[in-house]
C-alpha cells in the first residue's frame, strides 16, 4: 500500500511515461482481480449496492477502464506493448458481447446502465479499429454491433447520455455499420437544446450545472471533434468553439494548489473535475486566454491533490467516497467500479510520443479574485494566495439524486473546509448544518433550503429566498469579505421556530476559542480557522460535533454553530461566519456589520466595505 501510494503521490506527470505509470498504477488491481477471478469483461471489486443489479456493477468495473485502456494503446504498436492491458481488455469485449459466453452482458433495458459504459467501449473501438476490430472474424464483429446497437432501439433519458448514442454510431459510421439513418443528428440537435452560453451546458435539468458539464457534456462533445466519422459535420466545429470558450471560466472552478470545487453530485468521480483539461488537449483545442502550460497545470495539480489523499482501499482500489472511503454521501447510482469514470484523464495518452504536449511546461494560471458565473449562479471568491475557493451559490436545485439540498443549495462551498451531508435531520449533529440556516417547529426534524421562491446572483452579493411552510418565508443576503462572509436573513414566521446556524466544518483535534458572553466561538484546525459570530446579540454559539463521515474531506469535524429561538413575526438575523483556509486569524480586530435601510454597512480589518442589497425592501 505504502509503495502503491508513494508512486502516485511522487509521479510529476510530466511526461507521456508519467501518465502511463499513473494509469498503471490505478488499474493493476483492477486487472489482477479480474484474471484472479477468471471472468473476462467482468470484475467484482466490493459488495456494496447500487440502483442497478450485481452483474451490471462487475461490466462496469471493467468497461470504465477502457477509457484509459483505449488511449494506452491507440497504435498497434501500443497495443504490443500494453499487451498486459490491451490482450485482457479485448478478451473481456469479446466475451462481453458473444451472446454464448457465461460472461455475456446480456441484453438491455430501456434506462440501462450499460448504455453509460458504451461510451467507453466505442470510444476503444475508434482508436483500435484498425488492429482489432477490422481483423476479428465477422462473428465477432457481428456481437460487437449487435450488442451496442441496441442502444438505437431502447429509451435512453435526454441529458448526456445522449452523447453515448452519439459516439456509438460514431463508430458505425466509421465501421460501416448500419445505423438509424437520422438517429445521430437527433441527438446532435436535442444536445444544442441544452447549451446556455459562453461554453455551458445543462444537464437534464436547467437548475442544475455541475460537473455533468465539463466531464460529460464538453467531454464527449470535445471528444466527438477528434472521433466523428465526418469531419465536415457542423457539431465538430461547433462544439470545438463552444470549448474554446468553456476554458476561461471553467478554470475559476479550482484554486492554484490543483483543488476543485467540491460542489454537486458525482464526487466519487474525484479527478474526472479536470477531465476537460485532458479531452481538450488530445484534441489539440486551443482555449481562450489559456496557454497549453495552464490547462495542463489544471490537469496535473487537481491529480496531485487527489493522490495526496486517502480516496483507496485497502486493496489499492479507487473506494466510492470523496476525500476518503465514504457511502454516506453516495448518490444511488455509485457502484464499487463507478469510481474509474475517472479514467477518462488518461484520454491524453492518445497524444503521439513527440507531441508537443509531453515537453511543455506546466504554468499556474491567474485567477480573478472575484468573479460571477451567472450558467452555475455562482459568485466565486478566492484567498489564501488563490489557494482557497468559496463559491456562494443560489438557484442551484436537484431533486432526483441524494443529498440534493447539501449538494447544491448550501450558502458557501469550499476547496479547503468542504462541505456537509445530512445522516439524519431529528437531531443537530445528525444535519451537520454548516454553511445554512436550519429551521423546525418542534424541537426534531430541521428543515434547510431545497428549491427557492427567487434567487440573484449579483457581484459582491448573493440573494435568495425560501419558503419553508405556507407561513414562513426568508430572504437570505450573503456578503463575502474573505476570510468573512455576513449573513443577514429577513424572516416572516407566523409560527414559533428554533433556528441552527453553521458556519464551515473543519477537521476535530484543533483549538477552540468561545466568547465570554457566548456570542462567538472560533475554532482552529490544521487546515485553517472557522467561526461564527451572532451579530443579533440575542443566541447561543457553540462549537458543536457533526455525526462522523459527514463532511466530504474529514471524517471527523467541529462545527461553530448559532441556535436560537424566533416568535411568530418579523426577525432580522445579522451572522459573520469566518473560513479561513490554512491561516490562524487574529481575532482581536472582531468584524462588525450594521444594517441602515437596505444598506449593509461591515467593518473588517479596519475596512469599511457597503453593499446595497437591491431585493432588500422596507
Amino acid at each position: 500500500m505504502t509503495h502503491f501510494n508513494s508512486n502516485l503521490k511522487d509521479n510529476p506527470l510530466n511526461s507521456r511515461d508519467d501518465f502511463v505509470q499513473a494509469l498503471a498504477d490505478l488499474i493493476d488491481p483492477v486487472y489482477q482481480l479480474m484474471a484472479d477471478e477468471h471472468t473476462p469483461g467482468r470484475v467484482r471489486i466490493s459488495d456494496s449496492g447500487s440502483v442497478y443489479n450485481e452483474p451490471r456493477r462487475e461490466v462496469e468495473g471493467f468497461l470504465r477502464t477502457l477509457w484509459g485502456i483505449g488511449p494506452l494503446c491507440n497504435t498497434e504498436v501500443r497495443a504490443k506493448k500494453y499487451a498486459k492491458y490491451f490482450t485482457p481488455a479485448t478478451a473481456g469485449i469479446l466475451a462481453g458481447c458473444d451472446p454464448n459466453s457465461p460472461y455475456y452482458w446480456g441484453q438491455l433495458e430501456d434506462y440501462d446502465q450499460l448504455f453509460v459504459e458504451m461510451g467507453s467501449l466505442a470510444t476503444f473501438l475508434i482508436m483500435t479499429q484498425d488492429f482489432f476490430y477490422n481483423k476479428l472474424d465477422v462473428k465477432d464483429q457481428q456481437n460487437i454491433y449487435t450488442w451496442l446497437d441496441q442502444i438505437n432501439h431502447h429509451t435512453i433519458p435526454k441529458t448526456n447520455w445522449l452523447f453515448f448514442r452519439v459516439l456509438v454510431n460514431s463508430f458505425f459510421q466509421r465501421a460501416g455499420l448500419r445505423l438509424p439513418t437520422d438517429q445521430p443528428q437527433a441527438d446532435l440537435q436535442e444536445l444544442d437544446t441544452y447549451y446556455l452560453d459562453d461554453g455551458w451546458y445543462f444537464d437534464g435539468y436547467d437548475t442544475q450545472i455541475d460537473y455533468y458539464i465539463p466531464f460529460g457534456m464538453q467531454y464527449y462533445g470535445v471528444l466527438y471533434t477528434a472521433l466523428a466519422a465526418d469531419s465536415n459535420e457542423k457539431h465538430v466545429q461547433l462544439f470545438a468553439q463552444r470549448a474554446r470558450q468553456f476554458g476561461k471560466t471553467f478554470k475559476n472552478w479550482f484554486s492554484r494548489n490543483g483543488t476543485a470545487l467540491p460542489f454537486g453530485r458525482s464526487q466519487t468521480y474525484r479527478f474526472a473535475q479536470s477531465a476537460f483539461w485532458a479531452v481538450s488537449a488530445y484534441t489539440n483545442t486551443t482555449l481562450d486566454e489559456l496557454t497549453l502550460g495552464e490547462s495542463k497545470y489544471l490537469l496535473a495539480a487537481n491529480m496531485h491533490q487527489w493522490f495526496k489523499l486517502p480516496i483507496f482501499t485497502s486493496d489499492n482500489f479507487l473506494s466510492i467516497g470523496y476525500g476518503y472511503p465514504n457511502l454516506v454521501f453516495a448518490e444511488g447510482y455509485n457502484a464499487p467500479g463507478s469510481p474509474y469514470w475517472a479514467m477518462k484523464n488518461f484520454i491524453v495518452l492518445a497524444l503521439p510520443d513527440d507531441d508537443p504536449y509531453w515537453t511543455t511546461p506546466k504554468t499556474a494560471p491567474e485567477f480573478p479574485q472575484k468573479s460571477v458565473n451567472p450558467y452555475a449562479h455562482m459568485l466565486l471568491v478566492r484567498g489564501d494566495n488563490d489557494n482557497e475557493l468559496q463559491a456562494y451559490t443560489a438557484g442551484q436545485h436537484s431533486h432526483e439524486h441524494a443529498h440534493g439540498d447539501d449538494k447544491y443549495e448550501k450558502y458557501v462551498y469550499s476547496t479547503t473546509f468542504g462541505f456537509s451531508v445530512k445522516k439524519g435531520n431529528v437531531l443537530p449533529k445528525q444535519g451537520a448544518y454548516d454553511n445554512t440556516l436550519a429551521l423546525s417547529d418542534t424541537d426534531y426534524n430541521f428543515k434547510t433550503a431545497f428549491g427557492y421562491r427567487a434567487y440573484q446572483v449579483h457581484s459582491d452579493y448573493v440573494y435568495s429566498r425560501w419558503e419553508p411552510w405556507k407561513d414562513v418565508s426568508v430572504d437570505n443576503f450573503i456578503i463575502p469579505c474573505y476570510p468573512w462572509h455576513i449573513r443577514i436573513h429577513v424572516v416572516n414566521t407566523g409560527r414559533t421556530l428554533n433556528t441552527l446556524e453553521g458556519s464551515f466544518s473543519a477537521p476535530n483535534g484543533g483549538q477552540a476559542i468561545v466568547y465570554p458572553d457566548k456570542s462567538g466561538a472560533i475554532y482552529t484546525s490544521a487546515v485553517g480557522t472557522v467561526g461564527i459570530v451572532d451579530l443579533s446579540n440575542q443566541y447561543s454559539v457553540e462549537l458543536s460535533e457533526p455525526e462522523p463521515n459527514t463532511n466530504v474531506f474529514y471524517p471527523k469535524t467541529v462545527l461553530p454553530l448559532i441556535s436560537g429561538q424566533l416568535d411568530p413575526g418579523k426577525h432580522i438575523l445579522l451572522t459573520a461566519c469566518l473560513g479561513d483556509a490554512h491561516r490562524t486569524t487574529n481575532i482581536e480586530q472582531p468584524i462588525s456589520a450594521k444594517l441602515e435601510g437596505n444598506t449593509v454597512h461591515i467593518k473588517n480589518n479596519n475596512q469599511v466595505i457597503t453593499v446595497p442589497l437591491d431585493e432588500l425592501a422596507y
